[in-house]
């Protein structure tokens, strides 16, 4: 390697970067005068906009993540335009997909989706390319969180399928069949004991669930069994240690618990439950 790859490696490796080649290669790559993809090993620094590179090496090394300087984060089979107005979707969140589809065997079911907190819109767009015929309210109480879903939205051509409010639970006077939601769920001391790269560039509305983690769950529960149509099913993600919480909290909403699901890490994540 040359004495450029090396020596921004070196900045990288510094502040204990976990991948450091990884994001200096995909910094190289959207720096790049050249349409042919960028290689450490073989790299000719002409094809590379050095003011551009230098720019997003400097706002890495302040520890903000790659997709928020690149604006992109995949997600489900997309790709998704992210800012730090919103949180990165997470693969443990495509769970939330995973077990729409194993609830509806029918792709081309006509029903209602609620996703609520959508954020950069990513469940609601991955929900609608699964399900031509659903009909999607992705809502959120951040202005900024709800231009980025509309700009994935528009970006994917499904402006006629998703309809987008600013908007919170509360204010909901319409039932559906599915609810979703991955919602802020960290309690205070874990948020406190969270990266510099998560705290300082995703939003903390997004990630603060109060004291205990619980607090979205409890405003939930109160309101839940008022949208939720007959036989409709609730579809949330958790906090790896809230599953007995949760539990007791959507039973005081007269819910019936159907299952959870783990991610890859065995720690609870995803639970399913219905009206009963």
């Amino acid at each position: 390697m040359n004495n450029f790859i090396l020596s921004n490696l070196n900045k990288l490796k510094q502040i204990s970067i976990p991948n450091p080649e990884i994001d200096l290669r995909v910094l190289l790559n959207y720096s790049k005068y050249v349409k042919n993809e960028i290689i450490l090993s073989n790299i000719n620094i002409e094809h590379i906009n050095l003011k551009k590179f230098n720019k997003f090496l400097n706002r890495r090394l302040k520890h903000e993540p790659i997709s928020k300087i690149i604006n992109k984060k995949s997600f489900w089979k997309d790709d998704f335009y992210v800012n730090r107005f919103v949180l990165d979707p997470r693969p443990e969140t495509e769970g939330i997909i995973e077990e729409s589809l194993n609830l509806i065997k029918n792709k081309q079911k006509k029903f209602t989706i609620l996703d609520i907190g959508t954020g950069s819109g990513a469940i609601a767009i991955s929900l609608s390319r699964e399900f031509n015929n659903a009909r999607i309210t992705a809502i959120d109480i951040s202005d900024k969180a709800i231009e980025v879903a509309n700009k994935n939205i528009k970006n994917k051509k499904l402006l006629n399928k998703i309809v987008t409010k600013r908007i919170s639970i509360d204010k909901i006077n319409t039932s559906f069949d599915l609810i979703v939601s991955n919602p802020p769920y960290l309690s205070k001391s874990e948020y406190k004991d969270l990266s510099i790269g998560i705290k300082n560039f995703e939003p903390k509305i997004a990630l603060n669930g109060g004291d205990d983690g619980l607090n979205f769950y409890r405003k939930l529960a109160q309101k839940i069994p008022k949208i939720m149509n007959k036989n409709a099913h609730l579809i949330i993600e958790i906090g790896e240690r809230q599953f007995n919480s949760c539990k007791e909290i959507f039973k005081l909403s007269g819910l019936n618990y159907i299952k959870k699901r783990q991610d890859l890490q065995k720690k609870d994540r995803i639970m399913l439950l219905s009206k009963l």
